[in-house]
């Protein structure tokens, strides 16, 4: 729907080829988490932990270790240094890093291929396209307007794309609420269309599962930006009503920043220093924001930790694998199993010159996980059946690379099991 929902856009508005509506089933292989787009170049990159491009394809097609040395060399990637800073956003390259972003990947890529085939091109600038058509699909108002192809799609056949919250989890955030914990949802979303999902997931009572509620969170903004540059605001009816100086009491809110969220937290606990544990699935908007800026506990939900033992195991699977998040019929499989296009998330091999060694080394999107995360979990019902007081291993504890994956590190990071998924 993300894909589709881009491409009648950009033909229908801005002249692309026909071509680009039509996914061919295999095509989404394409779609890997970590990717970075080199947005003049049109070619997408994977980077090892020191900026070394080792993977790399032109629009879709896959670039030779040969073409890769030849374009890159044995040496970081140009804009490495602001890349892996992660605080500046570049209209140079554009970083895939969560599932709701991945399907514009292989449109551009797709639009790439279009570009070559048609013109020939050297520069590419269908990126201000791209961002047209993120504007017009999910701006604020898209929802209550019924514009786009995203949102409608979305409040007509909720069945069809949102998967409900297990118990378990139900259960766990009542735990924690009657244990006293403050609970919070901060997104990026906007009230109506987060009132939407929460609902369908949750429940109609959602609202009692947390103390503060904020929507169009604008992260990683959120975290970085001052109270003046990004002040909370009330809503009514959805719409955001004038500034607040401060937050005073629970609630729910519209945009905001971490400062004066963590003020209201320290009135609220009585503590001088309050304890933040925050969860997302995005290293650029929530993982690194949350742990550089504002200094809270991280925990990073990465599916690809559940892709690591489906890949092996997915017929003989003695655990029926509806708990796995299996796709029914027709539909493409679990967005997380190994991409044959680019291999491992977490390692891959250095392309080697002439008839060297291969040497196996870590990506940087791994690098980043035990840098700026606590720990990493598969899924929130991974740990919703745990007591409260359990203690979990960091990756901070020990210089171990995998301490901090929950139950268990993926397989590639294990030594003598490369061959599992490193084809």
């Amino acid at each position: 729907l993300i894909y589709d929902s881009f491409a009648q856009y950009l033909v229908a508005e801005k002249g692309y080829d026909k071509d680009l509506l039509t996914l061919a089933p295999d095509s989404l292989d394409f779609c890997c988490k970590g990717l970075v787009l080199d947005i003049e170049e049109g070619n997408f990159l994977k980077l090892a932990e020191d900026g070394t491009v080792l993977r790399a394809s032109h629009g879709t097609k896959s670039m030779t270790s040969e073409e890769v040395l030849e374009t890159y060399g044995r040496r970081e990637w140009k804009h490495f240094n602001t890349v892996s800073g992660m605080v500046s956003r570049s209209a140079k390259y554009y970083l895939y890093d969560n599932y709701f972003d991945l399907p514009g990947a292989l449109l551009c890529a797709r639009a790439v291929d279009s570009l070559n085939q048609h013109d020939g091109q050297k520069k590419y600038d269908f990126w201000k396209d791209m961002v047209a058509a993120i504007q017009h699909n999910y701006k604020i108002s898209a929802f209550k307007e019924d514009c786009g192809a995203y949102f409608p799609e979305v409040k007509n056949h909720p069945d069809k794309y949102l998967q409900r919250c297990p118990e378990s989890v139900k259960k766990w955030l009542k735990q924690l609420k009657s244990a006293g914990k403050i609970l919070l949802l901060i997104t990026s979303s906007h009230s109506d269309y987060c009132r939407l999902l929460c609902e369908y997931i949750l429940g109609n009572d959602f609202e009692e599962y947390f103390d503060i509620v904020i929507t169009n969170a604008l992260k990683p903004g959120f975290f970085s930006h001052t109270p003046n540059q990004r002040p909370f605001r009330t809503l009514e009816n959805d719409e955001e009503q004038e500034a607040l100086l401060s937050l005073d009491k629970p609630g729910w809110y519209s945009q905001g920043n971490a400062i004066q969220l963590y003020e209201l937290l320290k009135k609220m606990t009585g503590k001088l220093d309050p304890k933040v544990v925050y969860f997302g699935d995005s290293m650029h908007s929530d993982i690194f924001p949350a742990h550089h800026y504002s200094n809270w506990e991280t925990v990073f939900i990465l599916e690809e930790l559940l892709g690591d033992k489906v890949t092996v195991l997915a017929e003989t699977e003695s655990e029926p694998l509806e708990k796995k998040g299996k796709y029914e019929g027709d539909q493409p499989k679990a967005p997380y199993f190994v991409s044959k296009q680019w291999g491992s998330f977490f390692m891959d091999r250095l392309p080697g010159l002439e008839n060297a060694e291969e040497t196996l080394v870590r990506t940087w999107s791994c690098k980043c996980i035990s840098t700026y995360s606590t720990i990493a979990i598969p899924t929130l019902e991974a740990i919703a059946d745990l007591p409260l007081d359990y203690r979990f291993t960091r990756f901070s504890s020990n210089s171990s690379a995998t301490a901090g994956y929950y139950p268990s590190p993926p397989r590639a990071l294990l030594p003598n099991e490369e061959s599992v998924t490193m084809k």
